[in-house]
C-alpha cells in the first residue's frame, strides 16, 4: 500500500508542477488519464481560492469533462476557441527526443486534436513511462471505425503489428466516446515512428493512432529522486 501511495504521490507532484505554467486567461487542454486527473484537479482548486481567472478549459474525454465540471472549471470546445494556449496531458510511454504514445485511456484521439490545436503541450508522467525507444513497453492504440475493422486488422498485420482488440470490463469491444472500436497494436521496438505513423495514417479506416510526434513541447517527470523538466530541444 506504501508503495502504491507513493506512486500516486509522485503523479500528483508531476501534475501539480504542469500546473505552475497555466496563467490567468488562458484556454486549456485538459488531458485524460491517471496522471492528468490531478492537473485538472489542482487547477479546480486555484479557481476556487482565486488564484486563477478567467480560465476556459477543453476536455479531451467524457470522463475530464465530467472532472472538470464537478471542480467548477469552465468548459469550452475546439469551435468556440480553436486555438489552445496549454494543454497538460499524460502519456503511455515516452522516448528522449519527447515523441510518446498515448491512447492507453482510449481518448487519443480528442487528445489530438487539443493537441495540435495548443501552443505548447505538456506531458506528466511517473519515471516508469520513460524508454529508450517507443514500442518497448507499450502497443500502439489505433482506433478504427466499426467497419473497417477486419480490413485495418489485416493491414496492421501486415505492416509487422501482433494485435488485439481492445475490450471493456464485460468483455465488449470497447467503444470510444467517438463511437469508435480500438486495436492495440504491437511493433515491438518502432524503430522509425515517422514511417509508421505515415503508413497508418493512409489509411481510411484508421480514424487516428497514439504515436503523437513532435507535438510535445515539455515533459515533467517525478520519479525517486523528484521531479525533473524535459524540454523539447
Amino acid at each position: 500500500m506504501g508503495k502504491m501511495q507513493n506512486f500516486e504521490n509522485l503523479k500528483k507532484e508531476a501534475a501539480e508542477k504542469a500546473v505552475e505554467f497555466v496563467k490567468p486567461g488562458m484556454v486549456l487542454g485538459l488531458g485524460t488519464g491517471s496522471t492528468a486527473k490531478y492537473a485538472t484537479l489542482r487547477i479546480g482548486e486555484l479557481i476556487r481560492d482565486g488564484k486563477l481567472e478567467n480560465i476556459l478549459a477543453i476536455p479531451t474525454s467524457d470522463r475530464t469533462a465530467e472532472l472538470a465540471a464537478e471542480v467548477n472549471i469552465p468548459l469550452t470546445d475546439l469551435v468556440k476557441n480553436p486555438k489552445i494556449d496549454i494543454t497538460i496531458d499524460g502519456a503511455d510511454e515516452i522516448e528522449p527526443s519527447l515523441n510518446v504514445i498515448k491512447g492507453g485511456g482510449g481518448a487519443h484521439l480528442r487528445e489530438k486534436l487539443v493537441a495540435q490545436s495548443s501552443k505548447k503541450m505538456i506531458v506528466v508522467a511517473d519515471e516508469s513511462k520513460l524508454s529508450d525507444k517507443l514500442g518497448e513497453k507499450w502497443a500502439v492504440p489505433v482506433e478504427v471505425l466499426k467497419i473497417a475493422v477486419e480490413t485495418e486488422s489485416i493491414f496492421l498485420k501486415s505492416i509487422g503489428a501482433e494485435i488485439k482488440m481492445r475490450k471493456n470490463e464485460n468483455d465488449e469491444n470497447f467503444i470510444t466516446d467517438l463511437g469508435n472500436f480500438i486495436i492495440d497494436a504491437d511493433f515491438g521496438v518502432i524503430e522509425n515512428p515517422y514511417q509508421l505513423a505515415g503508413k497508418m495514417n493512409s489509411r481510411a479506416g484508421i480514424v487516428e493512432q497514439g504515436l503523437f510526434l513532435d507535438l510535445v513541447g515539455i515533459v515533467i517527470i517525478a520519479g525517486k529522486d523528484g521531479v525533473r523538466i524535459l524540454e523539447k530541444k
